[in-house]
């Protein structure tokens, strides 16, 4: 075992005579082949065992539920990365995990092997519901991963620590690839194998039984033990593909199996869990819990940027797309697959960078390629990998200090060691309708869901109505699924932003994981227009009936996701929402959202509806019915009863016959002559009156005449009444004299104390003036103290100078009088 011996323990020799009678001896019934998942050497060598031993059937660990889906992994038409998708869950919990996989992972190479050879493959592990609540529960503080191909033990141990300082490697992925990935193809397939169940089996001794039990690890080996045994007895060649980690185990005496807690193996449990191939979609019983546990399983896409160890996946190997190259290339034999690997890279990478006009050139190329074998030389590795390309490509194309500035070569070079690959599932009969009907709605308007990485559409709403049907498909699958779009800009309707824009502009990205969340939502139906209709009623469901505009805003998205019927079916709660709902906030929101709605009819889809000026009519006259009820309003709601009444005033005004009545207007000024109206409402009422005509302006100045000269406390609501008036009516302030006088004595009349504290509400309401305003402001100011404007724009004096200036005055005072000069 060349260097690795040299630092293992003494157990090494124990370890090879269990190899050579029990493990790798293909004599036996059964020979078991330890991997690293993922791994493109063990695929390699797996490859040649097949043909050397030429099994009968062929035991992988992977979840018994996903046999049945076996046909599918292997089919011709299934492209990976794929992945199956476990779900399950009870009254007391929900968890889902990923079974990914690779070109090159040596449980779909033998998956694949097996097919061409006639022969069956069965996936013999516990389901992950069996085993994720005892995981979950020795270590609460421990993330749980969303793969079921954990390799953080394996990764982790002390042994691997020390066997890293040991070879100089810098991690554990570094030492795999530089002892297994590179050196293990120059070694027969026994001495590879040996190798991973020597490298394997020592970092599981790092651990206790206890460790191991807690884990769920000892579990999963006696289940898998169980069925190696019953394959023993009607197959006479049998190999077992797991991961190095759970190769030991499976050479356990039966006794270890009693260590378990009798709970965790109960008898009629582990006989529910043993008794054969679990369906996708049957319900079974937990081994853990005897409550009833619904599970599905499902294959589906995956992506090379999500099997990617370093993007958070549990296990395997990180630089997918690096690492399938590496496959390509032994298949076809070349005897130096890392070179070529690393040839290809580099001239892309240079492609790249000048494509994005870094500077670089063909013999920076040849200086990395050079270096990389020189690295590999220095290192003892027969080619340069991953570590040695990505050192030289540090070395050759990053100039000067590496610095955000500088490291777009790596930035690039890490794209393309991940990859942007997407799989494929052939045709099968367990395709989820929901997801068929996204992938067949995104083909149908172009949406690009073959690669990943971020794309970008541009809609032109109003001129286009194929555009505004894409809007509508965003919408709902964002509904649906959050994490698939992103809107860039263009007119959001529910948030009331950027309303004056008429172009949408969406970022979207396609992965397996939006897979995996229509999946979850395919129990709300089985098109992505009927899973939004029904989550959707759900979702009204939950709102209080006597919360109108909520319900109108939802009524709003349901149109915007183009589901007029669905907003249509609606209507009468929104309307009966509107009937309980005694808040004049919440009715003023409903009334924008349905006007709204109806200027807009044509855009979304209901130029023929007839019911809705109805709506709206009503809305309006409820809304309208609620205004005596604002002078007692809280201090904190009076910014949205503003925006409420200037709605209604510009509805008032409008030309539309069912807001031409008296009600309004009548309200305002039964609103007026109550004296406990709040100072900032009265501004906004006696403006929108005036504005209306029933009111002559100049109430407006006496109002404020009387806040400015009465009682202290009237005198310090004087801001309050104005910053309401200024919401509507800020020509009474421009172009009127009065106002500006009286505001102009009270600032001269307050005392130091009382003017500062005035000052935040005053410059608040000023807020309401545009720069020119303002500016118009200041020159009628600069004539009531008869100066000229420009000296109002200069700064006013430093109060130290004034000091200093007074200082000097009495000094110079003070000598004139001792001349007598004055």
């Amino acid at each position: 075992m060349d260097r690795l011996t040299a630092v293992l323990d003494p157990d090494v020799e124990q370890l090879q005579s269990l190899f050579e009678s029990q493990v790798y001896n293909l004599s036996n019934h059964t020979v078991y082949y330890p991997i690293r998942h993922h791994s493109p050497a063990c695929s390699y060598h797996l490859l040649r065992l097949i043909e050397e031993y030429k099994p009968d059937i062929i035991l992988i660990e992977g979840p018994e539920s996903g046999n049945p889906l076996i046909s599918v992994l292997s089919d011709e038409a299934t492209i990976p990365p794929v992945s199956l998708y476990y779900t399950y869950e009870s009254e007391l919990e929900r968890e889902a995990c990923y079974y990914p996989m690779l070109r090159y992972s040596p449980e779909y190479v033998a998956l694949k092997e097996a097919k061409r050879l006639d022969i069956p493959a069965k996936f013999i592990d516990l389901d992950y519901q069996h085993f994720s609540t005892r995981a979950s529960k020795s270590d609460q503080t421990e993330q749980k991963e969303i793969s079921i191909q954990d390799e953080t033990l394996l990764a982790g141990s002390d042994f691997i620590n020390r066997l890293c300082q040991k070879t100089n490697c810098r991690s554990f992925d570094e030492l795999w690839e530089k002892v297994f990935e590179i050196g293990g193809l120059e070694k027969s397939t026994q001495a590879f194998v040996q190798d991973v169940f020597t490298y394997c089996t020592l970092s599981r001794m790092c651990y206790s039984t206890e460790r191991l039990q807690s884990s769920g690890d000892l579990a999963r080996e006696a289940h898998m033990r169980q069925r190696i045994n019953q394959a023993v007895q009607e197959h006479d060649r049998v190999l077992v593909i797991t991961g190095g980690f759970h190769t030991y185990g499976l050479m356990m005496s039966e006794k270890h199996e009693s260590e378990l807690e009798q709970p965790e193996l109960d008898k009629q449990h582990t006989d529910q869990r043993l008794d054969g191939q679990g369906k996708p979609g049957t319900s079974q019983q937990s081994a853990v819990n005897p409550d009833t546990v619904h599970q599905q399983m499902y294959p589906m896409v995956y992506t090379f940027a999500e099997a990617d160890r370093l993007n958070g996946y549990a296990s395997g190997m990180p630089y997918v797309n690096y690492y399938d190259q590496i496959w390509n290339q032994l298949l076809r034999k070349k005897s130096t697959p890392y070179n070529l690997t690393a040839l290809d890279l580099l001239s892309r990478l240079m492609r790249q960078l000048r494509d994005g006009h870094e500077h670089v050139s063909t013999s920076d190329a040849i200086e990395a390629y050079s270096m990389i074998q020189g690295l590999a030389g220095l290192r003892g590795k027969r080619e340069g990998g991953v570590y040695e390309l990505m050192d030289a490509a540090l070395s050759s194309f990053v100039k000067g200090e590496l610095t955000l500035a500088t490291d777009k070569p790596l930035q690039e070079l890490q794209r393309l060691l991940t990859g942007d690959v997407i799989g494929s599932v052939a045709p099968n009969s367990f395709s989820i309708p929901i997801v068929e009907d996204f992938k067949a709605r995104c083909t149908e308007y172009k949406l690009q869901i073959r690669t990943t990485g971020q794309h970008k559409k541009v809609l032109d709403l109003y001129a286009k109505p194929e555009h505004r049907q894409i809007s509508q498909l965003i919408q709902c699958i964002t509904y649906l699924v959050p994490e698939f779009a992103k809107r860039q800009s263009g007119p959001d309707w529910i948030a009331e932003r950027d309303m004056n824009l008429v172009r949408e502009t969406w970022v979207y990205m396609y992965s397996s994981r939006i897979e995996a969340r229509l999946i979850e939502n395919s129990l709300y139906g089985g098109t992505l227009a009927g899973a939004a209709t029904r989550k959707m009623e759900e979702q009204m469901q939950e709102v209080p009936d006597h919360h109108s505009g909520e319900l109108a805003r939802l009524m709003l998205q349901a149109l915007l996701m183009g589901l007029q019927d669905t907003a249509m079916k609606l209507y009468e709660q929104v309307r009966s929402a509107l009937r309980m709902d005694g808040n004049f906030i919440s009715l003023c929101n409903s009334l924008h959202v349905l006007n709204r709605i109806h200027q807009h009819r044509r855009l979304l889809g209901l130029s023929d509806e007839q019911h809705l000026p109805d709506l709206v009519s009503e809305a309006y006259r409820n809304a309208v019915d609620k205004l005596l009820q604002l002078s007692r309003a809280n201090p904190d709601e009076h910014e949205a009863i503003i925006q409420g009444l200037k709605l209604l005033a510009m509805l008032a005004e409008s030309s539309e016959g069912y807001f031409q009545d008296e009600t309004f207007r009548i309200h305002l000024n039964e609103l007026l002559s109550d004296h406990q109206l709040p100072a900032q409402l009265e501004g906004v009422c006696v403006a929108i009156s005036s504005g209306l005509g029933d009111r002559p302006r100049d109430e407006i100045v006496d109002r404020a005449r009387g806040y400015i000269h009465g009682t202290p406390d009237q005198t310090r609501q004087t801001a309050l009444f104005l910053q309401g008036v200024f919401t509507v009516a800020r020509d009474a302030f421009l172009y009127e004299d009065q106002l500006l006088s009286e505001l102009n004595y009270l600032i001269e009349q307050l005392s130091y104390d009382d003017f500062i504290s005035m000052v935040p509400e005053l410059r608040l309401a000023f807020t309401y003036f545009t720069p020119m305003e303002t500016g118009l402001i200041a020159e009628r100011v600069a004539g009531l103290h008869q100066v000229e404007p420009e000296e109002m724009l200069r700064p006013a004096v430093d109060e130290q100078m004034l000091i200093q200036s007074k200082t000097w005055d009495e000094a110079l005072r003070k000598e004139f009088g001792a001349w007598k000069l004055i």
